[in-house]
Protein backbone atom coordinates (compact mmCIF):
# COMPACT_ATOMS: atom_id res chain seq x y z
CA UNK A 1 0.00 0.00 0.00
CA UNK A 2 1.50 3.30 -0.94
CA UNK A 3 1.69 6.20 1.78
CA UNK A 4 -0.03 9.04 1.37
CA UNK A 5 0.69 12.38 3.23
CA UNK A 6 -2.19 13.59 4.98
CA UNK A 7 -2.93 17.85 4.07
CA UNK A 8 -2.46 19.08 7.78
CA UNK A 9 -5.40 22.00 8.02
CA UNK A 10 -5.03 24.60 10.26
CA UNK A 11 -7.92 26.23 12.34
CA UNK A 12 -8.67 30.20 12.44
CA UNK A 13 -7.63 30.74 15.33
CA UNK A 14 -4.01 28.78 14.41
CA UNK A 15 -4.14 30.78 11.26
CA UNK A 16 -4.74 34.15 13.68
CA UNK A 17 -1.81 33.24 15.74
CA UNK A 18 0.68 32.50 13.00
CA UNK A 19 -0.37 36.11 11.25
CA UNK A 20 0.24 38.07 14.68
CA UNK A 21 3.49 36.30 15.27
CA UNK A 22 4.87 37.68 12.02
CA UNK A 23 3.32 40.91 12.06
CA UNK A 24 4.72 41.52 15.63
CA UNK A 25 7.89 40.59 14.66
CA UNK A 26 8.13 42.70 11.66
CA UNK A 27 11.38 44.40 11.07
CA UNK A 28 11.54 48.39 11.72
CA UNK A 29 9.48 50.32 9.00
CA UNK A 30 8.66 46.96 7.09
CA UNK A 31 5.27 45.66 8.81
CA UNK A 32 3.45 47.11 5.84
CA UNK A 33 5.05 45.02 3.45
CA UNK A 34 4.48 41.66 5.75
CA UNK A 35 1.14 43.16 6.01
CA UNK A 36 0.81 43.12 2.30
CA UNK A 37 2.04 39.46 2.07
CA UNK A 38 0.34 37.84 4.79
CA UNK A 39 -3.08 39.24 3.65
CA UNK A 40 -2.05 37.16 0.15
CA UNK A 41 -1.15 34.05 1.68
CA UNK A 42 -4.05 33.76 4.49
CA UNK A 43 -6.61 34.69 1.64
CA UNK A 44 -9.41 34.88 4.45
CA UNK A 45 -10.34 38.18 5.00
CA UNK A 46 -11.39 37.98 8.05
CA UNK A 47 -8.52 36.16 9.90
CA UNK A 48 -5.87 38.85 8.21
CA UNK A 49 -8.32 42.12 10.06
CA UNK A 50 -8.59 40.09 12.96
CA UNK A 51 -4.79 39.61 13.32
CA UNK A 52 -4.37 43.15 12.23
CA UNK A 53 -6.35 44.43 14.80
CA UNK A 54 -4.63 42.94 17.38
CA UNK A 55 -1.11 43.13 15.99
CA UNK A 56 -0.58 46.61 14.63
CA UNK A 57 -1.39 48.58 17.96
CA UNK A 58 1.32 46.46 19.88
CA UNK A 59 4.12 46.84 17.09
CA UNK A 60 3.26 50.58 16.71
CA UNK A 61 3.21 50.86 20.57
CA UNK A 62 6.34 48.53 21.33
CA UNK A 63 8.24 50.18 17.74
CA UNK A 64 7.34 53.81 19.26
CA UNK A 65 6.14 55.15 16.09
CA UNK A 66 6.10 58.57 15.41
CA UNK A 67 2.88 59.83 13.23
CA UNK A 68 2.46 64.00 12.15
CA UNK A 69 -1.04 65.59 13.26
CA UNK A 70 -3.15 66.11 10.25
CA UNK A 71 -2.53 69.96 9.73
CA UNK A 72 1.41 69.44 10.18
CA UNK A 73 1.45 71.52 13.99
CA UNK A 74 2.96 68.49 15.68
CA UNK A 75 3.72 64.83 16.08
CA UNK A 76 2.66 62.46 18.45
CA UNK A 77 4.70 59.22 19.73
CA UNK A 78 2.15 56.14 19.63
CA UNK A 79 3.73 54.79 22.85
CA UNK A 80 2.32 53.16 26.30
CA UNK A 81 3.53 56.74 27.83
CA UNK A 82 1.57 58.67 25.96
CA UNK A 83 -1.80 56.22 25.39
CA UNK A 84 -4.89 58.00 26.64
CA UNK A 85 -7.33 55.33 25.04
CA UNK A 86 -6.53 52.26 22.95
CA UNK A 87 -6.49 55.07 19.73
CA UNK A 88 -5.58 57.88 21.29
CA UNK A 89 -2.48 59.45 22.25
CA UNK A 90 -1.14 62.64 23.71
CA UNK A 91 1.52 65.13 22.72
CA UNK A 92 2.53 66.95 25.79
CA UNK A 93 4.56 69.44 23.58
CA UNK A 94 1.52 71.02 22.14
CA UNK A 95 -0.96 69.68 24.80
CA UNK A 96 -2.59 67.82 21.70
CA UNK A 97 -4.51 64.34 21.56
CA UNK A 98 -4.35 62.66 18.46
CA UNK A 99 -6.61 59.76 17.14
CA UNK A 100 -4.52 56.99 15.71
CA UNK A 101 -5.47 54.87 12.95
CA UNK A 102 -3.30 51.85 13.34
CA UNK A 103 -3.25 49.30 10.55
CA UNK A 104 -2.76 52.76 8.27
CA UNK A 105 -0.41 53.91 10.49
CA UNK A 106 -1.69 57.61 10.47
CA UNK A 107 -3.30 60.78 12.75
CA UNK A 108 -6.88 60.71 11.48
CA UNK A 109 -7.76 63.39 13.80
CA UNK A 110 -6.42 65.66 16.84
CA UNK A 111 -8.26 67.43 19.78
CA UNK A 112 -6.86 69.28 22.57
CA UNK A 113 -5.84 67.95 25.54
CA UNK A 114 -8.23 68.19 29.05
CA UNK A 115 -7.21 69.51 32.24
CA UNK A 116 -7.22 65.63 33.28
CA UNK A 117 -5.08 64.71 30.79
CA UNK A 118 -2.26 67.02 31.40
CA UNK A 119 -0.09 67.15 34.24
CA UNK A 120 -0.23 69.81 37.23
CA UNK A 121 1.71 73.26 36.63
CA UNK A 122 4.22 72.08 39.27
CA UNK A 123 4.88 69.32 37.59
CA UNK A 124 4.67 70.92 33.86
CA UNK A 125 7.02 73.20 35.14
CA UNK A 126 9.79 70.28 35.77
CA UNK A 127 8.43 68.38 32.78
CA UNK A 128 9.02 71.97 29.91
CA UNK A 129 12.59 72.25 31.50
CA UNK A 130 13.79 69.07 30.64
CA UNK A 131 11.71 68.80 27.58
CA UNK A 132 13.65 72.11 26.45
CA UNK A 133 17.17 70.80 27.45
CA UNK A 134 16.27 67.40 25.75
CA UNK A 135 15.81 69.01 22.41
CA UNK A 136 19.37 70.51 22.53
CA UNK A 137 20.79 67.01 22.87
CA UNK A 138 18.50 65.23 20.71
CA UNK A 139 19.26 67.74 17.58
CA UNK A 140 22.97 66.82 18.26
CA UNK A 141 23.22 63.32 19.00
CA UNK A 142 20.80 61.73 17.18
CA UNK A 143 19.78 62.72 13.34
CA UNK A 144 16.17 62.76 12.22
CA UNK A 145 15.53 61.89 16.47
CA UNK A 146 11.84 62.74 17.79
CA UNK A 147 11.92 62.26 21.76
CA UNK A 148 8.64 63.31 24.16
CA UNK A 149 8.71 63.74 27.88
CA UNK A 150 5.58 62.56 30.09
CA UNK A 151 4.60 62.23 33.42
CA UNK A 152 4.06 58.78 34.33
CA UNK A 153 3.09 59.22 37.94
CA UNK A 154 2.11 62.34 40.43
CA UNK A 155 1.01 64.35 37.52
CA UNK A 156 -1.43 66.25 39.87
CA UNK A 157 1.25 67.10 42.39
CA UNK A 158 0.99 70.46 43.68
CA UNK A 159 4.14 71.49 45.97
CA UNK A 160 7.43 70.15 46.76
CA UNK A 161 8.45 66.90 48.54
CA UNK A 162 5.24 65.29 46.26
CA UNK A 163 6.35 62.02 44.31
CA UNK A 164 6.40 61.94 41.05
CA UNK A 165 7.97 60.23 37.56
CA UNK A 166 8.99 61.26 34.35
CA UNK A 167 9.87 59.53 31.20
CA UNK A 168 12.31 60.51 28.54
CA UNK A 169 11.44 58.81 25.37
CA UNK A 170 14.37 59.13 22.54
CA UNK A 171 13.69 57.30 19.08
CA UNK A 172 15.10 57.77 15.96
CA UNK A 173 14.58 55.39 12.45
CA UNK A 174 16.64 55.22 9.31
CA UNK A 175 14.42 53.31 6.72
CA UNK A 176 16.58 52.58 3.47
CA UNK A 177 14.84 49.71 1.58
CA UNK A 178 16.35 50.64 -1.59
CA UNK A 179 19.68 50.29 -0.03
CA UNK A 180 18.34 46.81 1.69
CA UNK A 181 18.79 47.72 4.95
CA UNK A 182 16.29 49.46 8.39
CA UNK A 183 16.90 50.26 11.80
CA UNK A 184 15.32 51.77 15.00
CA UNK A 185 16.73 53.08 17.85
CA UNK A 186 14.41 53.69 21.35
CA UNK A 187 16.20 55.22 24.31
CA UNK A 188 13.77 55.67 27.29
CA UNK A 189 14.84 57.65 30.92
CA UNK A 190 12.57 56.64 34.12
CA UNK A 191 13.66 59.51 36.48
CA UNK A 192 12.34 59.27 40.17
CA UNK A 193 14.04 62.37 40.94
CA UNK A 194 16.37 59.05 43.32
CA UNK A 195 15.99 56.31 41.11
CA UNK A 196 16.75 56.41 37.74
CA UNK A 197 16.26 53.77 34.99
CA UNK A 198 17.60 54.18 31.50
CA UNK A 199 17.07 51.74 28.68
CA UNK A 200 18.44 51.30 25.15
CA UNK A 201 17.19 49.19 22.82
CA UNK A 202 18.02 48.89 18.89
CA UNK A 203 17.13 46.78 16.36
CA UNK A 204 19.17 46.35 12.60
CA UNK A 205 17.76 44.50 9.69
CA UNK A 206 20.01 43.77 6.69
CA UNK A 207 18.75 41.78 3.72
CA UNK A 208 20.25 42.55 0.84
CA UNK A 209 22.56 38.92 0.69
CA UNK A 210 20.16 36.78 3.21
CA UNK A 211 18.48 37.93 5.62
CA UNK A 212 19.96 39.41 9.45
CA UNK A 213 18.77 40.66 12.15
CA UNK A 214 19.97 41.76 15.86
CA UNK A 215 18.46 43.34 18.57
CA UNK A 216 20.34 45.09 21.57
CA UNK A 217 19.02 45.79 24.52
CA UNK A 218 20.82 47.90 27.83
CA UNK A 219 19.85 48.78 30.97
CA UNK A 220 21.31 50.66 33.81
CA UNK A 221 20.53 52.53 36.77
CA UNK A 222 21.62 55.26 38.95
CA UNK A 223 20.98 57.09 41.89
CA UNK A 224 20.41 61.11 41.94
CA UNK A 225 18.94 63.71 43.43
CA UNK A 226 17.53 66.43 40.44
CA UNK A 227 16.38 69.89 40.27
CA UNK A 228 14.36 71.25 37.66
CA UNK A 229 17.59 72.32 34.98
CA UNK A 230 20.13 70.45 36.46
CA UNK A 231 18.21 67.01 35.34
CA UNK A 232 18.70 67.50 31.62
CA UNK A 233 22.47 68.00 32.51
CA UNK A 234 22.70 65.17 34.71
CA UNK A 235 20.60 63.34 31.92
CA UNK A 236 23.25 64.51 29.28
CA UNK A 237 26.39 63.20 31.27
CA UNK A 238 25.09 59.76 32.22
CA UNK A 239 23.77 59.01 28.85
CA UNK A 240 27.29 59.35 27.59
CA UNK A 241 28.28 56.93 30.34
CA UNK A 242 25.77 54.14 29.53
CA UNK A 243 25.97 54.55 25.82
CA UNK A 244 29.73 53.62 26.11
CA UNK A 245 28.72 51.09 28.22
CA UNK A 246 26.35 49.68 25.91
CA UNK A 247 29.40 50.25 23.14
CA UNK A 248 31.34 48.25 25.49
CA UNK A 249 29.11 45.38 25.75
CA UNK A 250 28.26 45.34 21.47
CA UNK A 251 32.23 44.79 21.97
CA UNK A 252 32.36 42.17 24.43
CA UNK A 253 29.78 40.22 22.00
CA UNK A 254 31.39 40.62 18.65
CA UNK A 255 33.96 38.44 20.14
CA UNK A 256 31.43 35.72 21.12
CA UNK A 257 29.88 36.03 18.07
CA UNK A 258 31.52 35.24 14.78
CA UNK A 259 33.49 38.11 12.85
CA UNK A 260 31.92 37.91 10.00
CA UNK A 261 27.85 38.33 11.50
CA UNK A 262 29.03 41.32 13.64
CA UNK A 263 31.00 43.10 10.98
CA UNK A 264 27.92 42.75 9.27
CA UNK A 265 25.95 44.49 12.03
CA UNK A 266 28.50 47.52 12.33
CA UNK A 267 28.18 48.27 8.91
CA UNK A 268 24.32 48.45 9.09
CA UNK A 269 25.31 50.40 11.81
CA UNK A 270 27.19 53.09 10.11
CA UNK A 271 24.38 53.33 7.61
CA UNK A 272 21.82 54.67 9.76
CA UNK A 273 24.60 56.61 12.00
CA UNK A 274 24.06 54.30 15.17
CA UNK A 275 28.03 54.59 15.59
CA UNK A 276 28.06 58.16 14.72
CA UNK A 277 26.10 58.91 17.54
CA UNK A 278 27.64 56.99 19.97
CA UNK A 279 31.60 58.55 19.31
CA UNK A 280 29.26 62.15 19.17
CA UNK A 281 28.67 61.14 22.78
CA UNK A 282 32.12 59.88 24.15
Amino acid sequence: MEDTEEEVLLSDDQKLDIAKWFLLNSPPGEIQYVAKDLKSLLNDDDVYRRAAAEAFPLYNKSNIICLHFPNRSGEVLVSSFSEISEDEYLDPRTAQVGKVDHVRQICTTMRPATDEELPSPYIEEYRCALDAEISKYVEEAYPKGVFSVYCTNGKDAEDCGSDFELVVVITATRHSPQNFCNGSWVSIWNIEFKDELHTVEVTAHYFEEGNVQLDAKHECRDSTIFQRIATADAMRLRDARILRAFRIMCSDARNIVSYAFFSRFYELCSVFSIINILVCLI
